[in-house]
């Protein structure tokens, strides 16, 4: 249920080194990251890469997470980079793992609160796509010591092809109102918040997939006058007809409908100074939301003029009237749909006491996070056409199996949980200048996880766990007699963290770094959505770095040597054979060594430079499993020592800017991405390809700011990600694969933003 994300390992922001205002050389945040470019999203933050599996804590406001876990609510669907935000940075690694127990990068950021006198600001941006989204701010004083700031935040984003099935590809609104009571001679604030958010993801579901040709030498080609990104391959009609997880109703709804997210929100967020270097600060969120996440996946491409084919199917589907006619094209495409959706109460408290002494900064912090959830997938499989023309695709159905448009109800991904999850932990970090020449940081984590509740893991009389079949819910009968009931889960826990990173100064622009971070972690409740109950097993995730810095007035760079490595990631393959779909849980590890070098460059004035080389080889260890098929056929996989897939072995990211007056700024992003595997045994490949934006920002006067922005000015079309069905595809049954029609994921396209910024 959650993409690999790309791997890469890490720098230390070296920066800070030279950074006189700061007392540490260890700050919490990375820079340099330009966190904002996103090539598979327009409207959320990229994905930090470190070559694991990406955790659900990786974005945070006023030092919570956003959402306790993205699936079934999706960051974005209640959060924006906006003007409500008064800053957005990226936590490190070891910040991230302390106060939070996720290994991973985090998204930081800070709720504008009130100010003096009156602000206010307006952010416009627009495509040539015909995308309209608009951010407001206003903030001020309303009595002696009290404050107020409210936002609103609107989207309406048509993507980058039309769709039939709804308006837009992402509907998107979030409103926020602050009071904010300063407290006496500066000591600090108490602020109480709400917000309120809905939004359509649509883009989650309708840009996952496009039909391309494989030519087999690593590159593919447009299929007809399909074109990638900007021709929509999803079928004209916007319902859908699923039965109800947990009732086992037949029910009909639109993508659109269904793909709604709903959160109310209120904070309270407390800053209070003691004096004598002692800060306390505490955050506390209750979230009452409908999560949904909806997304489909293309299962098996079935060419109708391959062998037996003709007497083996006959598709066909409705004409202008209803009436049935043959379908005369060669392809069809099998999807499946998986209609995630559950309704979440979530309060999380967060707070920590610092004390500033001449040296060092001591900090102690608590978690308290409680999250209860009613969650369930319901599935359901279609077929559509594949026009070769661009025209949009129409919804199929097999004369030889059915007369009905969907069938195989719940039959494979169809998940169910219910139940809630409590993570309390204690957390100490201390950040130590031992001398001038040595740094130290340190910290550790002790975490209580328990979850409560009931899935749908059932067992026959035999022990064995019966699995998903066709029209699946609670309270059905399995064909073995089982009843299908849901099984309680109940666990307790203990996750521990710690971190500790050296920086030595050799001299005053040369030195030593080195960190190492070690996780615990067990699984969370959303773990035990599928038919087979997850390995419980302790996750252990150890992350270590070591290298060399250098600065000057003009440079800034770090190399390092590292290592990270996850233990027991659970996952559900849909392996695929003869149109058969069967579902094979496994658990697995990932190991990468890597190396990377980070420069920022200043070599005259006006100019900015940022290089980042990595090369790494991740891999999966222990990674097996098999499933047999009802014609008999068993479909094995043992990737144990091969690459990760869908990840680079090399990552080159080249960020060069140049104010060529005091106002204006002209800016590039480069990155590049080696060579990828496009199925888990190593038999398709995609080429390396470059994702590249570009832009021009004006300050026009002290209020009006002005941008352009150009992503993909290279126009590089293409595939990436993995192969749809091709699982169990081997190298040698791949070498004779040239010129085929298949299904995958593809580069965002060439896109022109304009935006402006007013504040007043």
């Amino acid at each position: 249920m959650y993409a690999l994300v790309l791997a890469s390992m890490m720098t230390m922001a070296a920066n800070a080194q030279n950074d006189k205002s700061s007392k540490s050389s260890n700050s919490k945040e990375e820079g340099d990251r330009n966190v904002m470019l996103n090539a598979a999203s327009a409207n959320g933050p990229r994905e930090i890469q470190i070559g694991l599996p990406s955790a659900d804590v990786n974005v945070l406001e006023n030092g919570l997470p956003v959402t306790y876990a993205t699936n079934p609510h999706p960051v974005n669907a209640t959060w924006r980079s906006d003007a409500s935000l008064s800053h957005v940075g990226l936590l490190k690694i070891s910040e991230t793992a302390i106060t939070t127990g996720n290994i991973g990068y985090a998204v930081n950021s800070q709720t504008q609160l009130g100010k003096e006198g009156f602000q206010g600001v307006l952010n416009y941006k627009t495509n040539h796509f015909g995308l309209q989204e608009f951010s407001l701010n206003m903030n001020g004083q309303m009595a002696k010591d009290l404050f107020y700031s409210v936002s609103a935040y609107q989207d309406f984003d048509p993507g980058t092809f039309k769709l039939r099935s709804s308006q837009y590809q992402d509907r998107t609104q979030i409103y926020k109102a602050a009071l904010t009571k300063r407290y006496a001679q500066g000591r600090g604030e108490l602020t109480a918040m709400y917000k309120y958010s809905n939004s359509h993801p649509v883009y989650n579901y309708a840009t996952q997939s496009a039909p391309f040709i494989y030519v087999g030498d690593g590159s593919v080609k447009e299929f007809g006058k399909f074109k990638l990104g900007t021709t929509s391959y999803l079928p004209i009609d916007a319902n859908i007809t699923y039965r109800d997880m947990r009732t086992g109703e037949l029910k009909q709804t639109s993508l659109y409908d269904y793909d709604e997210n709903r959160s109310s929100e209120v904070s309270l967020l407390n800053n209070l100074s003691f004096g004598d270097g002692f800060n306390w600060k505490t955050s506390v969120r209750y979230d009452h939301a409908r999560g949904a996440f909806v997304y489909q996946t293309p299962m098996s491409l079935i060419d109708l003029q391959a062998d037996g084919a003709a007497s083996t199917y006959n598709y066909q589907q409705s004409d202008v009237t209803g009436a049935a006619q043959k379908y005369n094209g060669r392809y069809v495409q099998t999807r499946m749909s998986c209609l995630n959706a559950g309704t979440i109460d979530e309060l999380l408290f967060t707070s920590e006491l610092s004390k500033s002494f001449k040296s060092s900064t001591l900090r102690v912090g608590v978690n308290e996070w409680y999250y209860n959830i009613d969650y369930c997938s319901n599935t359901t499989m279609y077929d559509q056409s594949v026009p070769e023309d661009g025209s949009y695709a129409v919804r199929l159905w097999d004369a030889n199996k059915t007369q009905s448009v969907f069938y195989d109800f719940n039959k494979n991904a169809s998940e169910y949980y219910k139940g809630h999850e409590n993570k309390l932990a204690l957390y100490l970090t201390h950040d130590w200048d031992i001398t001038p020449k040595l740094n130290a940081y340190y910290g550790a984590r002790i975490e209580w996880q328990r979850l409560k509740g009931e899935n749908a893991a059932v067992k026959n009389a035999n022990g064995d766990y019966v699995g998903r079949f066709a029209d699946y819910y609670l309270g059905t009968t399995a064909a073995d007699g089982t009843k299908i009931a849901p099984a309680n889960m109940e666990y307790d826990w203990l996750n521990y963290d710690f971190t500790a990173a050296l920086t030595y100064k050799l001299t005053n622009n040369f030195g030593f770094t080195g960190d190492f971070t070690y996780i615990v972690q067990h699984p969370t409740i959303s773990t035990f959505a599928p038919a087979t109950m997850p390995n419980t097993d302790k996750i252990s995730v150890p992350l270590g770095r070591a290298g060399i810095y250098y600065n000057n007035k003009w440079l800034s760079l770090t190399s390092l040597f590292s290592y990270i490595s996850k233990t027991n990631n659970n996952s559900t393959l849909n392996l695929q054979h003869d149109g058969e779909i069967k579902a094979a849980p496994l658990t697995y590890d990932i190991q990468t060594w890597g190396w990377t070098t980070d420069v920022v460059a200043r070599p005259f004035k006006g100019f900015d430079f940022h290089f980042l080389f990595t090369y790494q080889k991740p891999t999966y260890k222990k990674y097996e499993t098999s499933v047999k098929f009802s014609s008999g056929y068993e479909g094995k996989i043992n990737a144990t020592g091969n690459i990760v897939a869908e990840v680079p072995e090399v990552l080159i990211e080249l960020d060069p800017s140049y104010m060529i007056t005091p106002t204006l700024k002209l800016w590039t992003s480069f990155r590049y991405f080696s060579k990828t595997y496009a199925n888990i045994n190593e038999a398709y490949y995609f080429n390396g390809h470059w994702e590249t934006f570009g832009g021009l920002n004006w300050q026009a006067n002290k209020r009006l700011s002005l941008g352009c922005t150009v992503v993909n000015f290279l126009n590089q079309t293409g595939a990436k990600g993995s192969i749809a069905g091709a699982e169990l595809i081997t190298k040698e049954e791949a070498k004779g694969i040239k010129n085929q029609l298949m299904t995958g994921s593809y580069l965002r396209p060439f896109t022109v933003e304009f935006t402006a910024s007013l504040k007043f």
